[in-house]
């Protein structure tokens, strides 16, 4: 059954690339394959294959050459619909999805951190996943102000393009404290670490336009299978 949460299949071709180039397994200067080639192995077709290079050429992650080839940039700042995630595979890279476990308006518990001014939150919980392994477990909260309710089918499967698109909210800076957690209780057999076993862990405050936090998340990955990647250049 296909995700109504899933990106457009270009964009996820996009996404897929952009990972790849980030993580260093497509080098600057590299030519891609034929791109009927690309397409036959992304099982898709060369129009829509050509949809995901024209975006990564307007992102600056190609230089398409009439009659040569399309060939990998890497430009200095990062452009992607999912250029805040910090998690990759262990040997790099991986199209983040996600799936949406539950979706509801809550009060902000009283031991979190301030973000935004409403007394409750619409909290999200997801299972992502990177190339199609159970990654990560994700519980998300934005601050109700920017919303009266919010619907699972609402939800893209990237967050941040879902609030920039329906909310008029754009996240323009986070702050990410990585440590070790335990397995949350509500955790789904998909995500393969039991309840209450030792896992990498993640807290994000996140702020929009105007400055101010509006969201703030916790992250629960799999060490084994998973990486929490920050590159500096």
């Amino acid at each position: 059954m296909a995700n109504p949460n899933a990106l457009p299949i270009y964009v996820q071709i996009a996404e897929m690339l952009i990972r790849e180039i980030a993580a260093g397994r497509l080098l600057e200067g590299e030519r891609l394959p034929p791109e009927r080639d690309m397409a036959k192995d992304l099982a898709t077709s060369v129009g829509t294959l050509r949809k995901a290079l024209a975006d990564l050429t307007a992102k600056g992650y190609l230089d398409r050459v009439q009659g040569s080839g399309n060939y990998v940039r890497h430009p200095p700042e990062a452009a992607g619909v999912y250029a805040f995630l910090r998690i990759e595979l262990a040997d790099g890279g991986g199209l983040p999805t996600a799936e949406v476990l539950d979706v509801r308006r809550l009060p902000k518990p009283a031991d979190f951190p301030e973000f935004g001014a409403a007394p409750e939150g619409h909290r999200f919980r997801r299972l992502r996943r990177l190339g199609g392994v159970p990654a990560a477990l994700e519980e998300i909260w934005l601050d109700a102000g920017h919303a009266d309710r919010i619907e699972a089918g609402d939800l893209s499967e990237s967050l941040y393009l879902f609030y920039r698109e329906r909310l008029g909210l754009w996240i323009t800076r986070a702050e990410d404290r990585v440590g070790v957690g335990r397995v949350p209780d509500w955790r789904v057999p998909a995500f393969p670490p039991a309840p209450g076993s030792p896992c990498g862990f993640i807290e994000r405050i996140a702020r929009g336009q105007d400055g101010q936090p509006c969201e703030y998340s916790r992250t629960w990955f799999d060490p084994d299978k998973v990486r929490y990647i920050s590159r500096l250049k």
